[in-house]
């Protein structure tokens, strides 16, 4: 794609066009190997790879599809609009397990939010060769981010041009772009690019295409037949033929073999990106490639003499040379090898172990070595394997290059352990017909989602780990999962299914005659490859669509039922052993999930019964001071924290306090009330800030609960207006001047509660104006992931700016009301990934009046 003419903006394929270039600018500009775009879909907070440039799409399909909220890098630049760097293995397992688990191999990578004015399409990102640390890729980022900010702009302006169109324009849901990246070497007159636009008939080139074709560069053929009259001339036919069904959206099948005027073969590649209505004028924008595998430099000629087999695939998996040697050891002719994907030319490599090792090589760039068995000529043909013996092994090595792979074959005595399977599994995940492209599903998806597991504590996120990483791994369209109580199945979770289907099996009893009941009381998965098996299976049996395949699992841990889980796919589909075996597994890691979810739902309300208890049903008055405090829990983990707000008599004055106790659960609810309590004491005796927060500390390392608190204390005179203030390791306060005007009051402060019985809590003092106001919080009302919490609190000082505005001076807004708008986006928000408090005070002038 890359030197190919610009098209005019708004036709069709203009989206993918602006996809492949930036992916390949991109991998160029950060010194990668390998990139792409992923892009929004129609799908909901579903993200979808439209372009992959540098890695064969079939090996890496299955982080072809990713939910916004999964615990990926793409997801986070994408939802968080923030750039994602991971320089190495090393940083990719610390901040994201899940991810390393799924392709475990040394490589590092950058991810690039796409954004257009205030729309975030996609994200650009590079895959690149390991470095220590982040310097060494900060400037190839900042490449990528202005490629990223001009694809950005692009898509910006491509889809206001399409803006009464239904749907959104700018959005992926087929199957990615692959495209090869500029090679950084490549032998003259090996390999060529060129593009033609049948509106114009017109064909334009790179540098190497007069070399291949041998040609002067100023006689580079301009139209599509010159073109095919030179590339082949005794099958020009064909290539026209293949031209223009590209053009048309039906490519056949490629790559096509032609000959050149010396009778060598040639290879033609062609593809569009295009998408959308097929033009009127002529048809889609077709780019090609055009190899010379057969030319035999020195080199080739010379491996063509050794003894040992010797093969090598471009980037996107194309064999481009075979010795002699390779081609007796992987039985297939040498002239069936060149042009053909590896897998294709030679299926019964189609292993898990075989791909793995190519997904290692083309990621790491660093060689692989293993060992595989050749079947012999009646396996091949009849698919299976047998016992081997020691001549049926092969020795394979793998050394990459940033422009392809080279390999070598040869024989080998027979390794210890098992063969690798040489079942092929369907890698398209939605149930079409087999392509004999092996599967990662089978190898990984058990370690991602029990990883994936391990961070949700409740039935709420086991299901939506379940739904973003189960169902995208298998091509599944539709989740319900049950939960077993009183011998009854309850609806838990559902999604994918029409609007009321599930609702008359929500509480059936385990005696109806249900898949969702037997697969549970039976213990035995179900599995129907259409819904007319279902349907013979269970006769009368509602169905939610005329085709499709469904799987019921049952949900048993430790040898107790749970639930069962329905997955369903909207199209017919064969289960393979190895799929069953799979689901089946990962069925048992969702039920002990949901088991130990079960008891955290059970501790949580406790957790939030002793917490309301705790909390205080009323702030106590004074004539002079208006108060008004807020309390939102986390809703991720326990959801409930150790965060507390309280005012308390003080003398002839009051005492504001707020503190947070690290952790959440029963045992942080149980500190915070002994602490909540410790400060009232010390506060109803009028003792000075410092002395509470002394006390407090010492009384807290005597419990030792294993825990620390944040804290923050003053004490108003409503008279004066003295503020007295002492903190420790809590965010600092905010005030609001009569005039609008907010500021920090950066107080010097201690370390945190229960860690150091020597602590010092000095006092700062403040006279507060009337018509004043005093915020005190938690930091879960400031801290965001990937945001400065000095961010923070300068937006909180903004908002509390514009919350206490002129109407609430001249008493149009009461400080309730403040509160409600400081904790408004909080309390809207889906995730709130900690507790938050808020405590407002504001002196009144006189008794009656109002800030």
């Amino acid at each position: 794609m890359t030197g190919s003419a610009e098209r005019e903006k708004g036709t069709p394929g203009r989206l993918a066009e602006l996809l492949v270039d930036a992916s390949t600018e991109a991998v160029d500009a950060a010194g990668g190997h390998s990139g792409g775009v992923y892009l929004r879909s129609s799908t909901p907070g579903l993200l979808r790879l439209a372009v992959l440039a540098g890695l064969p799409g079939p090996l890496f399909r299955p982080w072809g599809r990713l939910h916004v909220d999964s615990k990926f890098p793409v997801a986070d630049a994408y939802r968080l609009g923030v750039h994602v760097v991971l320089p190495n293995a090393t940083e990719t397992m610390r901040r994201y397990p899940q991810f390393a688990a799924s392709l475990p191999f040394q490589f590092g990578s950058l991810y690039v939010p796409v954004i257009g004015g205030s729309t975030t399409y996609g994200v650009l990102t590079v895959l690149r060769p390991s470095a220590p640390d982040a310097t060494e890729v900060l400037s190839g980022l900042d490449r990528m981010t202005r490629l990223a900010e001009e694809l950005g702009s692009a898509l910006a302006e491509l889809e206001d041009e399409h803006k009464d169109e239904d749907g959104p324009y700018v959005a992926w849901d087929g199957e990615p772009v692959c495209v090869r990246p500029a090679a950084t070497h490549r032998p003259e007159g090996r390999m060529a690019r060129f593009a033609w636009d049948p509106r114009t008939a017109a064909v334009t080139g790179d540098g190497s295409l007069h070399a291949l074709l041998g040609v002067d560069p100023a006689e580079i053929p301009g139209t599509a037949q010159a073109l095919a009259d030179v590339m082949a001339p005794g099958d020009a036919h064909q290539v026209m033929a293949a031209l223009r069904a590209t053009a048309a959206g039906k490519p056949p099948p490629l790559p096509l073999r032609v000959r050149a005027a010396d009778g060598s073969a040639r290879l033609l590649d062609l593809w569009t990106p295009a998408t959308g209505p097929l033009p009127p004028d002529g048809g889609y924008r077709v780019s090609g490639v055009v190899i010379d595998p057969g030319g035999a430099p020195m080199a080739d000629s010379a491996a063509d003499l050794l003894p040992d087999g010797v093969f090598c695939l471009d980037r996107l998996g194309l064999v481009t040379y075979a010795n002699p040697r390779a081609a007796q050891l992987l039985g297939r002719p040498r002239e069936e090898l060149l042009g053909r994907p590896l897998w294709e030319g030679v299926p019964w490599l189609n292993q898990i172990g075989c791909e793995d090792q190519l997904r290692g090589a083309l990621l790491s760039l660093g060689p692989v070595h293993f060992h595989v068995r050749r079947p012999d000529e009646r396996e091949r043909s009849e698919g299976r394997a047998q016992e081997p013996y020691e001549s049926d092994w092969l020795a394979m090595a793998v050394h990459p290059g940033r422009d392809g792979l080279t390999c070598t074959v040869a024989p080998s005595t027979r390794v210890a352990g098992p063969p690798l399977p040489l079942v092929p599994v369907r890698a398209d995940g939605d149930g079409g017909p087999d392509n004999g492209v092996t599967s990662l599903a089978p190898l990984y998806r058990p370690i991602v989602l029990a990883i994936a597991l391990t961070e949700a504590v409740t039935a709420r996120q086991v299901s939506a780990v379940v739904m973003k990483e189960l169902l995208p791994a298998f091509g599944g369209r539709r989740l319900a999962i049950y939960l077993l109580q009183e011998r009854h199945l309850y609806l838990a979770w559902e999604t994918g299914f029409p609007q009321g289907f599930l609702a008359p099996f929500d509480g059936v009893g385990l005696d109806a005659r249900l898949p969702g009941v037997e697969t549970l009381t039976t213990g035995r998965p179900l599995f129907f490859d259409s819904m007319q098996q279902l349907e013979d299976a269970y006769p009368g049996i509602p169905l939610d669509a005329e085709v499709g395949a469904r799987a019921f699992l049952p949900l048993i841990a430790s040898g107790r039922p749970v639930g069962s889980a329905i997955l369903g796919f909207d199209r017919s589909r064969d289960f393979s052993s190895e799929e069953r075996a799979v689901l089946t597994a990962l069925a048992g890691l969702i039920a002990h999930a949901m088991e130990k979810a079960q008891r955290y739902d059970s501790e949580a309300a406790l957790a939030r019964g002793l917490q309301q208890a705790l909390l205080p049903r009323r702030l106590s008055a004074h004539p002079q001071v208006e108060t008004a405090g807020r309390y939102l829990p986390g809703t991720q983990g326990m959801e409930v924290g150790g965060d507390w707000y309280d005012v308390v008599e003080a003398g002839d004055g009051l005492a504001l306090v707020i503190g947070d106790v690290q952790g959440h659960g029963v045992q942080a609810a149980a500190t915070m009330g002994q602490l909540r309590s410790a400060v009232r004491a010390f506060a109803l005796g009028d003792r000075p800030p410092d002395e509470v927060m002394s006390g407090t500390n010492h009384l807290l390392i005597d419990l030792d609960p294993g825990q620390f608190a944040s804290c923050c204390y003053l004490r108003l005179d409503p008279a004066s207006g003295l503020v007295r203030v002492a903190r420790a390791g809590h965010p600092p306060p905010l005030i609001r001047t009569p005039d609008g005007r907010t500021r920090i009051w950066d107080i010097p402060g201690g370390v945190v509660l229960g860690v150091d019985p020597h602590a010092q809590y000095p006092v700062a003092e403040l006279r507060l104006e009337p018509d004043s106001i005093l915020a005190l919080y938690t930091d879960g009302l400031v801290e965001r992931p990937g945001v400065d919490i000095d961010d923070g609190i300068a937006a909180l000082r903004v908002a509390l700016a514009k919350a206490g505005g002129p109407a609430a001076r001249t008493g149009g807004r009461s400080l309730a009301g403040v509160a409600d708008r400081l904790t408004a986006k909080a309390r809207h928000a889906a995730d709130r990934p900690d507790d938050i408090a808020l405590l407002l005070a504001a002196r009144r002038a006189k008794p009656g009046g109002h800030p």
